[in-house]
């Protein structure tokens, strides 16, 4: 069962029950809350290991991680319990590919003005490639929910639409982004445990800044089931 508490929603009871039950992003988000998220059942936990484990696989299984990330916030949109979500491999590596190709139209602008910078030793040039790389940055959530809701690869590739959103998120994107941030500080703890730590870690660490952004933009537009999302894809098995 569900307990609310000034910190959002928590749950008791089996595994089994834990299991079961879905994660409603309409509660407020804090800091513990968050980082408690992907640890709080055996599935989720579980999930974790699993994403861990395809880290061993070089690209593919960075790829397929982030496609199961944005499986779990799909999810969650639809009203439905956030793991297990690593049924059909190949599915999560086709979102993985599609948001992927995202990031890289946002930051080749300012990575291309970095190298150029760098090459011709142009400071000022290589300042401006570093402002429109941050900004590429910031945009990313700012498309990352919305292509959760129904897989539409049209909500991708306009930087412009989704920087607007993040302008639109106002204070909500900054309170999730500096969760994010000393989140992902402390995920760098995980190279202590003979560096390995880092891939189970790291997989923690993007399910936090996936619920973060995914609370934000679900709130701030409306992109879960009482907004009129549609029923959500069921993946092939």
């Amino acid at each position: 069962m569900i307990e609310t508490h000034n910190d959002g929603p928590r749950i008791r009871g089996t595994s089994k029950e834990q299991s079961s039950t879905p994660i409603d992003l309409r509660h407020p988000l804090s800091f513990w809350n968050a980082v408690r998220f992907p640890l709080q059942s055996r599935d989720s936990r579980r999930d974790i290991l699993i994403g861990g484990l395809w880290l061993l696989v070089p690209v593919i299984g960075w790829l397929v991680n982030m496609g199961h990330r944005l499986r779990v916030v799909h999810r969650m949109q639809h009203g439905l319990t956030p793991w297990p979500a690593w049924e059909n491999p190949r599915e999560l590596l086709r979102h993985g590919v599609v948001t992927f190709m995202g990031m890289v139209w946002y930051g080749w602008p300012g990575v291309a003005l970095i190298g150029l910078g760098t090459t011709l030793e142009t400071v000022g040039l290589t300042w401006v490639g570093v402002v429109l790389f941050l900004i590429a940055v910031s945009a990313i959530p700012g498309y990352m929910s919305h292509y959760c809701r129904n897989y539409d690869w049209r909500e991708i590739f306009d930087p412009f639409r989704a920087l607007s959103r993040v302008h639109q998120g106002g204070a909500a994107y900054w309170k999730a982004s500096s969760i994010v941030i000393p989140v992902m500080l402390c995920s760098f703890g995980g190279l202590l445990f003979l560096g390995i730590g880092f891939l189970w870690t790291s997989v923690w660490f993007w399910q936090v800044a996936a619920f973060c952004f995914a609370t934000v933009f679900t709130q701030g537009f409306d992109l879960d089931r009482r907004g009129g999302a549609p029923e959500p894809e069921r993946p092939d098995c």
